[in-house]
């Protein structure tokens, strides 16, 4: 069963309030969900919407068909319309003006009982076209409403609009017992989730979409959590902030979008020089300047790989999905702090405000590694230095106060291994080359090879980073069931860039083709910096949406000749 579910309508009207419900109850009933926004920038009006996808399969990306579509409003019906499959159906609160929509009285309904509360009408007619029992629906509104007339003005309206129409779907047991051993999560949750579990202590952030959601889960949580959560006035604050936490000894991450990171880039270099440990999530959307704030891109790939003057080890991780940006997350903290330099995690949109049932993370396998000194076994009458010369170019990390003989001094400017400045040229040169073995360390031995799907001498290969790992996934397991001799490759780790798999699939006379949602091919291009490999093919996509699973199968069955 793959049932796709659309919510249409203007800000305002509750559409994430009924993503959220559904999106819930559905898990919880036992089914795997997928629902992503569409939402534009402004508190009221314009077109928003919400997809929600369901049912036993797994789920990795929005599709195009349509099988239920819940206008509250005629822009609703009129946008969307023309995606609802012939057997499906509209609800609509107005005049029915053809046999696919089922008129709902949801403001009649419930103009009698609360006004504010007229969505839930269209939940019981859902629920009832979907053959469902309300129980678990109702533990969910109970839960969204815990004021109790409220509570049972909603249970009230809800047995209404599901007593008013008849079950329109045969459906599939759930395959599971309820979400037992699942958990139901957006991108940004997974994000804040994988930094509460590498044990960050403080995180400063300004506001800025998409990346606002890992400041709000982590500042609702930081009570409970022990963390400190600082809305910075701007960007520049809130980097700086966290270095200064970072120096300090504390586990520290910022986050922001592109035009924020672009205020950060001085800093993201201090902390390069520094050597000290920084995790920023960058999720990307359209720019340049403001852009599309709530639209997704990945665009940001050039610029964050190259970010600020000179050169430095960094690391750029782009989470593939939500369960992944949890462990690509906790992942990032260890390595930062191993290689004491800057790590991003390179989001965008489309991760971000995505939801989709993920497997209980295995936290016994994970291992917070602090790297820092131990003070109890620092050699007697050792000067501490923090840039002292190593083989593999890692000093040793202490935090202020650490060894209580010993200062922690750290510079902005080039510097002696004392930390103390320099200009001397052999410093210079000795202190490139310390980084230098750092960055050639962590390339060797901490660096991710891309996921792999398909047969062992694919035909075609499919390549992606980040979030395009899902409608590639979907995609290359439809073409295989077809027949076809199709691969494609994910990439978590985009910097350095690892080239082994990817060598090793594209060694058998292969067809590359390379999908991301920019206008140049930033990622295509750095794979022909770093193997030489061309692609044969590039999709691209730079309208500000996701690419849907139909969308790239009609591309590769139209586009790629072989």
């Amino acid at each position: 069963m793959d049932l796709n579910l659309v919510i249409a309508g203007e800000a305002g009207q509750g559409l994430q309030t009924l993503e959220e419900i559904i999106g819930k109850a559905l898990y919880r009933q036992g089914y795997n969900v997928f629902s992503h926004k569409d939402y534009m920038s402004r508190v009221r009006g314009g077109h928003n919407f919400m997809q929600i996808r369901f049912g036993n399969g797994e789920f990795h990306s929005p599709r195009e068909e349509i099988d239920i579509l819940v206008a509250l409003n005629q822009d609703g019906v009129e946008n969307h319309q023309q995606r609802v499959q012939p057997e499906g159906y509209i609800l609509f609160d107005g005049k029915a003006e053809n046999e696919r929509i089922i008129s709902v009285p949801a403001k009649e309904l419930a103009q009698r009982v609360n006004p504010k509360a007229a969505n839930t009408v269209f939940l019981g007619v859902l629920w009832q076209l979907l053959n469902f029992e309300l129980e678990e629906l109702k533990k969910v509104i109970k839960e969204k409403f815990p004021k109790e007339e409220v509570q049972q003005d909603n249970l009230e309206l809800l047995q209404a609009g599901y007593d008013s129409v008849e079950a329109g779907f045969e459906v599939e047991e759930p395959s599971r017992s309820g979400g037992e051993g699942y958990l139901f999560l957006e991108g940004n949750q997974a994000i804040g989730l994988g930094a509460a579990l590498a044990g960050v202590q403080f995180y400063s952030a300004y506001p800025m979409t998409p990346s606002t959601g890992i400041l709000n889960y982590l500042a609702y949580r930081q009570d409970k959590l022990g963390i400190a959560v600082e809305q910075a006035e701007d960007e520049i604050a809130a980097i700086n902030m966290a270095l200064g936490a970072s120096f300090a000894g504390a586990r520290a991450m910022t986050g922001t979008s592109g035009g924020g990171f672009s205020l950060m880039t001085e800093a993201f270099g201090l902390a390069g020089l520094m050597e000290t440990p920084l995790v920023i999530a960058e999720t990307m959307r359209p720019g340049p300047a403001t852009g599309m704030p709530t639209r997704t891109a990945q665009g940001d790939l050039n610029f964050v790989i190259n970010a600020s003057q000179d050169e430095f080890p960094l690391k750029v991780i782009a989470p593939r999905d939500q369960e992944d940006a949890f462990y690509q997350t906790f992942r990032a903290f260890n390595l930062a702090e191993k290689y004491q330099m800057p790590v991003v995690i390179l989001g965008d949109q489309f991760l971000s405000d995505s939801a989709s049932t993920v497997p209980e993370f295995k936290l016994d396998e994970l291992e917070i590694a602090r790297y820092l000194i131990d003070e109890d076994n620092w050699p007697e009458g050792k000067e501490y230095q923090r840039y002292e010369f190593t083989d593999d170019g890692i000093s040793p990390r202490a935090y202020p106060g650490q060894l209580s003989d010993e200062v922690v001094l750290v510079d902005s400017h080039e510097h002696f291994q004392t930390g103390r400045i320099s200009e001397d040229k052999d410093i210079r040169k000795a202190m490139v080359d310390k980084r230098a073995r750092k960055f050639e360390k962590q390339r060797r031995e901490d660096t991710l090879e891309p996921y792999y799907s398909g047969p062992e001498k694919p035909e075609v290969l499919m390549v992606g980073f980040g979030s395009t790992y899902g409608p590639m996934l979907e995609v290359q397991q439809q073409l295989a069931d077809e027949g076809e001799s199709v691969g494609m490759l994910s990439f978590n780790d985009v910097w350095p860039l690892p080239t082994a798999e990817l060598e090793k699939r594209n060694a058998y006379n292969t067809h590359l083709v390379v999908i991301e949602n920019n206008s140049t091919g930033q990622f295509s291009r750095l794979i022909t910096a770093y193997t030489e490999m061309g692609a044969d093919y590039r999709m691209l996509k730079y309208d500000g949406r996701p690419f849907t699973t139909d969308e790239l199968y009609n591309r590769m069955k139209d586009e790629v000749k072989y």
